[in-house]
């Protein structure tokens, strides 16, 4: 028995003795090298940038001996331009590369398939970042990680800062060599995704909804998400069998999303919404799936982004639609000052099939603000409800299965994790217990809630030691920005100014009486316009299309100025390239006169982040003044996260605001409006037009303005809608002015008409 045990280990020596540590210094070399590659070796990369290259590393490996291509030292190989790494073999480890200044085109970054034909099998990116490596447009979609093959890993990774279109993070399910794939995504950092205004804005997607009804079998364990934003998926699991458990999700605009497949398990995972508006938890679609033993902490999210929803079905469904709820397991979740939870959340003429055959066991809802905790949108006799507890501070009229008590709560790094010691057993739990054991990382518990500190601290401490890239994170941020204040007398000394290349942030003070522009203002660097002048500055700009245009990636702000608009068409428009990059308005303690074009005009595929207009006025303007127009292909899409228009006066201007957000895409919660404090004398709008007409805005809330003497005979205020939306309209008045056009998603209130 000996000897057999001691051949193996000789021929393993054998090999390990042969393999060779090998640096290479350009792409050349490490062409040559990956196709001489044995067994055991170590090809390292030198030191440097690696600009425009494409990796394409298709060797041979086995498990006991790997072939490692490791960065000189990790972080210091810059991989920048129009590059990406293909992995096509087996037994592959790639450690510590870094891409940053550069893009892939409409690749991946980093494949998982060489030459379509070759997949990766076993092999696995570590101590590896890619931030920022945006295509420069905008549309031009890509995924940064494409995850083919079986068996493969991804972990202590570094995610952040994707702008464009498109998922970061897919696994691919096309055939049978990449299905049961049980690849692993673990211990890896997934970070500041910005709204992306339209759908494709998930960190990680396993599957496709032609692939759905296959199983991937993949885990993502013990990751850390953050401030994904990017729309209402931060995961989307459109397959079966895969695993979410032991990942922390902080201030996400988002939930983990059961879209598609069955059996999906959401075990051990902390959502700490903090508070932030939007934040959510899980949604549940199809058959069989589990969600246990959760944490979710202030989310406040709504609708699709509630901290649980258990969303209707479409009768007969295909599988790519919304397949019914059906066998779901809800158990031993904690929901501490969070929204309402949504049963039956999506109910419509369509998706009218409610959830049957749902446990929904041994969670605590502990909850001092809201007298709610959960809305019900159809008929919930399909699910069985027992073991629940309620702080008693919740006045709801609650059904069978939940209870009301004193719940007390241990304050645990800054959250409140509550404590209960009733144990609630049934036949089903017995039946349940049984399979948890198998199916879960640890049995099914009787004791309700997420009450374990311990776990807590161990998936809190695993967030901010063990995920993403251990030498990513000593970077230190830039410096903040140097701000110029410098004055400018004449057109030549502004040119002058923007076309310095430095990063500081620059304020331009108007001097002068007048300008005559003879081209448009590029504004391409954190850029301030003020004047100390009392009388208005005139602007001329004869025949020019617009005056200023905000390139994205900038912020422009314009305060305490008063600006004659007479001699120009358009003022403002943003980058009309279509950038990736997001930009940011800020106009304040300004007065603008007689302009006749557009005021603000958002170009097709430029993004925002925040427009915000406040105590300024508006006279004599009879053009359009803020115009959200032109994204007209009906997918979604819009130019603006959050518009607040606010404390401003406007007097005998035409129509004020023009919103569109097309189609009936479900993924986003904006454009959010904020329309308040506002004094609007003799506006009126040409045509039948409304004075402000938003169509599509996702959230609106529209207060205390007074409107005198507007629109009269025609619309002040139109909503149109697609989709569900959340619209507020109270405390304005409306005198000798036009009407109010609602729809069945605007509240109404303590609105006057005289």
């Amino acid at each position: 028995m000996l000897q057999k045990l001691f051949i193996p280990f000789l021929v393993l020596i054998t090999l390990s003795a042969n393999a060779s540590t090998i640096l290479v210094k350009n792409i050349d070399e490490l062409k040559k090298a990956n196709k001489e590659a044995k067994p055991g070796d170590i090809i390292i990369l030198q030191n440097g940038e690696w600009n425009n290259v494409s990796i394409s590393l298709n060797c041979n490996g086995t498990k006991e001996l790997p072939i490692t291509f490791k960065a000189q030292t990790a972080g210091k190989v810059i991989i920048t331009g129009n590059s990406k790494l293909l992995l096509g073999g087996d037994y592959i480890i790639v450690d510590g590369f870094y891409f940053i200044k550069g893009f892939a085109g409409d690749d991946a970054i980093i494949k998982f398939r060489v030459n379509n034909n070759e997949l990766a099998n076993n092999c696995r990116v570590t101590n590896t970042v890619i931030n920022d490596f945006n295509n420069p447009k905008r549309m031009d979609d890509n995924y940064w990680v494409m995850l083919y093959g079986k068996h493969n890993r991804i972990d202590h990774c570094s995610f952040q800062n994707k702008k464009n279109m498109g998922v970061l993070m897919a696994v691919i399910l096309d055939d049978e060599r990449s299905r049961e794939n049980f690849h692993s995504i673990d211990h890896n950092y997934f970070g500041f995704r910005l709204p992306l205004a339209s759908n494709t804005g998930e960190m990680i997607r396993v599957g496709v909804s032609q692939h759905c009804e296959f199983n991937s079998n993949t885990q993502i364990t013990d990751n850390f998400f953050e401030h994904c934003d990017g729309e209402t998926e931060i995961i989307s699991i459109k397959s079966g069998s895969n695993y979410v458990r032991n990942n922390l999700f902080k201030e996400c605009q988002g939930s983990v999303v059961l879209r598609h497949g069955d059996y999906n398990t959401v075990e051990n995972n902390i959502f700490l919404g903090n508070g932030k508006d939007g934040t959510g938890g899980v949604r549940v679609i199809n058959k069989g799936q589990w969600v246990v033993n959760n944490l979710f902490y202030k989310c406040r999210g709504e609708w699709f982004r509630t901290p649980l929803s258990i969303m209707n079905g479409v009768p007969n469904s295909p599988a790519n639609r919304y397949v019914a709820v059906t066998e779901a397991l809800i158990a031993n979740n904690s929901f501490v000052e969070c929204t309402p939870i949504g049963l039956g959340i999506g109910s419509d003429t369509e998706r009218s099939v409610a959830p049957k055959d749902v446990q929904f066991i041994n969670n605590i809802f502990y909850n001092h603000i809201d007298g709610v905790i959960y809305n019900t949108y159809d008929d919930i006799t399909g699910i069985s409800f027992y073991g629940n507890q309620v702080s008693n501070t919740v006045n709801q009229s609650l059904v069978p299965g939940f209870r009301k008590s004193g719940l007390a709560a241990t304050k645990v790094s800054g959250a409140l994790i509550p404590v209960s010691n009733i144990k609630t057993k049934n036949s089903s739990f017995d039946s349940l217990y049984q399979l948890s054991k198998t199916r879960l990382s640890s049995p099914l518990s009787s004791i309700p809630g997420f009450s374990d500190s311990k776990q807590f601290l161990q998936i809190e401490a695993n967030a901010g030691i063990a995920c993403g890239a251990k030498w990513f994170k000593q970077i230190k941020l830039n410096a903040k920005q140097q701000t110029i204040t410098v004055d400018c007398g004449s057109l030549t000394s502004i040119i002058e100014q923007l076309a310095k290349n430095n990063n500081s942030n620059l304020v331009i003070n108007l001097t002068a009486a007048s300008y005559n522009f003879t081209e448009p203002l590029i504004i391409n660097r954190n850029i301030s316009f003020t004047s100390k002048q009392k009388t208005a500055v005139k602007f001329t700009a004869k025949g020019l299309p617009f005056l200023i245009q905000l390139e994205a990636g900038n912020s422009l702000t314009i305060k305490n100025l008063s600006l004659d608009l007479s001699g120009i068409n358009n003022f403002i428009t943003t980058d009309t390239s279509g950038s990736s990059n997001h930009g940011n308005i800020v106009i304040s303690n300004s007065h603008f006169s007689n302009s006749k074009g557009i005021f603000f005009s958002a170009a097709k595929y430029s993004v925002a982040d925040s427009i915000v207009i406040y105590n300024c006025s508006f006279v004599d303007c009879k053009g359009k003044l803020f115009d959200f127009t032109n994204e007209t292909d009906n997918k979604g899409l819009y130019n603006v996260e959050k518009l607040k228009i606010t404390n401003n006066r406007f007097r005998n201007c035409s129509q004020i605001l023009d919103m569109l957000r097309g189609g009936n895409d479900e993924s986003t919660m904006g454009p959010w409006l904020i329309f308040s404090k506002n004094i609007l004398d003799n506006c009126a709008a040409e045509n039948e037009t409304a004075l402000i007409h938003i169509f599509g805005t996702q959230r609106s809330d529209i207060e205390k303005n007074i409107f005198t003497n507007c629109n009269t005979g025609k619309t002040i205020i139109q909503y149109q809608d697609l989709v569900k939306a959340y619209h507020v309209i109270k405390n304005n008045k409306m005198i000798s002015s036009g009407i109010v056009d609602t729809n069945k998603f605007v509240s109404s209130e303590k609105n006057t008409s005289q």
